[in-house]
């Protein structure tokens, strides 16, 4: 039984003068643990993807199931990571990271000494009585992906959580994530539109068609850039000529669009 099953999704967005189809017949099997990627051009459709599969969404056409089941909405079993951290100010950063376990009624020991322990395995051992607004960027995105883990979700999404920061940070960033989400066998699907990034991180990538958006084309990551952290995969021999085979093909499609 696969893992998370996307099976023949399409959907359209209706208003009172037009219908746009967003995307169309997409098909997806993705095994417990692995990394996925999401790439094509700007309105191909990337994002409504993912909204989809994680029950935000309801598609017009199509079914998607965890471990055999059909998602639903506010489904506890999936995870969403934003370009923006979204944590409350007001807050601490202890009380951010619990606000999930607060709303799921889940506020026990166990789970509170978990989220403190996701938080010093990020990095952050010492931050959890301060405020975001004290903490850089990067450390606060740490914060929400902790915040996200904290219910322990089998899957996580992640729309271009990276784009805000600084190349520098993102880089710390894309090792963090990527260590911690191995680390815990997490099923992750990142929308991007950085080539590097998603090569960097992932098992596969799936280049999605101008819209309508499709499956255009799959690229499995070697074994020898999968099993590096993201910065060494980037220096290694095997990525460059990775990123100008996976560039030629988006350029195509903007071409095409």
């Amino acid at each position: 039984m696969n893992f998370l099953k996307v099976k023949n999704i399409s959907h359209t967005y209706f208003t009172k003068t037009s219908a746009t189809t967003a995307l169309s017949d997409i098909s997806l099997d993705i095994a417990e643990g692995e990394f996925v990627s999401l790439l094509g051009p700007s309105g191909c459709g990337k994002t409504t993807l993912l909204s989809i599969i994680a029950g935000l969404i309801k598609p017009t056409e199509g079914l998607v199931t965890l471990e055999g089941k059909r998602i639903g909405n506010k489904s506890n079993d999936i995870g969403y990571m934003l370009q923006q951290d979204y944590l409350f100010p007001w807050k601490t950063i202890e009380q951010n990271i619990q606000i999930g376990l607060k709303l799921n009624k889940l506020l026990q020991k166990d789970r509170i000494k978990y989220t403190l322990q996701l938080l010093e395995k990020m990095g952050l051992k010492g931050v959890e009585k301060q405020f975001p607004k004290e903490l850089s960027g990067g450390m606060r995105q740490r914060v929400a992906l902790v915040r996200t883990l904290a219910t322990e979700p089998k899957v996580l999404m992640l729309d271009e959580p990276f784009s805000a920061l600084d190349f520098q940070t993102k880089l710390h960033l894309e090792d963090h994530i990527f260590e911690t989400l191995k680390s815990f066998n997490k099923t992750a699907i990142l929308v991007t539109h950085d080539i590097g990034e998603a090569i960097a991180m992932s098992d596969r990538i799936f280049l999605l068609s101008s819209r309508p958006g499709q499956i255009y084309k799959t690229f499995i990551i070697p074994d020898e850039l999968r099993n590096l952290v993201p910065f060494h995969a980037r220096n290694h021999e095997l990525f460059q000529s990775l990123f100008q085979t996976i560039w030629k093909e988006l350029e195509s499609l903007e071409v095409i669009r």
